[in-house]
């Protein structure tokens, strides 16, 4: 027998306002212009018994200023674990429903929330989602660059080991790449991205919906030379162009070799001549007549 579980009940649009009990909401908040927040976040946030929130006091002005006087509960990196449980249990035993915000933006995206996501789904705690800003997402939007596929980083680690792996496994990645930063660490960002990509395009976006928000579309090397004598400020999304064909093509292991010698290299590891020449083409991007053309025609 199948160990799948059903799927949870599809909630018809009119009943999409309904905030029911033993649920996990995730509810989305402003990035920085309060205005950003939508009706339904603040019905779900009026209506639950409790709010689960990254800081409290951060949450509390957000709530205080659209009056909003719920019970809250602090869940952070460094208390998830226990934390975690404790709202679980809750949920189940007393069939309370509990609003999960983070200081700004989606909850459990770069976010401990997706923890107890997981908590709740091997739980059998139901899950709703309150759709809010994304600072990623909104920065790819402004960057002016490739929008169509991207991978999302968040955070890179901060030790010298775990960050160069990180990097390098990013080096062959032909979509756009989203990380975040904070001010007091962007030199070193910008100064390890131009090691580990050379001078790529990049968007620096800070303080979204904010005052003060700022979109930079220049390249690593520019970036770097502008906050050597710039005071980084504020929230930073980086949105940074992904590796192009010329620079793939630049580091592939054939990118010296001859099409004949990149044949006998295929060759030479066991492969049937035909077999040389499909690997070799598509190595290269080219058709396997321009390869044949090249090493069987003289």
């Amino acid at each position: 027998m199948s160990s799948i579980k059903s799927p949870e009940r599809i909630i018809p649009t009119e009943e999409k306002n309904v905030t029911e009990k033993r649920t996990l909401y995730l509810v989305g908040t402003p990035i920085g212009n309060l205005s950003d927040i939508s009706e339904r976040a603040l019905k779900v946030l009026s209506e639950v018994d409790f709010i689960a929130a990254e800081d409290t006091r951060a949450s509390g002005k957000l709530l205080a200023y659209y009056g909003i006087k719920k019970p809250l509960i602090s869940y952070f990196e460094h208390n998830k674990r226990e934390r975690g449980e404790v709202i679980v249990s809750r949920i189940i035993e007393t069939g309370e429903a509990c609003a999960l915000i983070t200081d700004a933006g989606m909850p459990a995206i770069s976010d401990p929330g997706e923890d107890i996501v997981r908590l709740c789904a091997e739980r059998g705690v139901r899950v709703s989602v309150v759709p809010g800003p994304c600072a990623a997402v909104s920065a790819l939007a402004m960057s002016g660059l490739f929008t169509g596929k991207f991978v999302f980083e968040g955070f890179l680690p901060t030790g010298k080991g775990e960050r160069r792996e990180a990097l390098d496994a990013l080096k062959d990645e032909k979509r756009t790449v989203i990380f975040y930063e904070a001010p007091h660490k962007l030199r070193r960002t910008l100064d390890d991205l131009l090691a580990a990509f050379g001078d790529r395009k990049i968007s620096l976006c800070r303080e979204l919906t904010k005052i003060n928000e700022e979109v930079i579309r220049t390249t690593i090397a520019e970036a770097v030379s502008y906050y050597a004598e710039r005071e980084p400020r504020g929230e930073y999304v980086l949105i940074m162009e992904g590796a192009s064909k010329e620079e793939l093509l630049s580091r592939a292991f054939w990118a010296d070799m001859s099409i004949e010698e990149h044949v006998e290299h295929y060759a030479a590891e066991g492969m049937s001549k035909n077999d040389a020449i499909k690997a070799t083409a598509r190595d290269r991007g080219v058709a396997k007549s321009e390869i044949y053309n090249a090493v069987m025609i003289k």
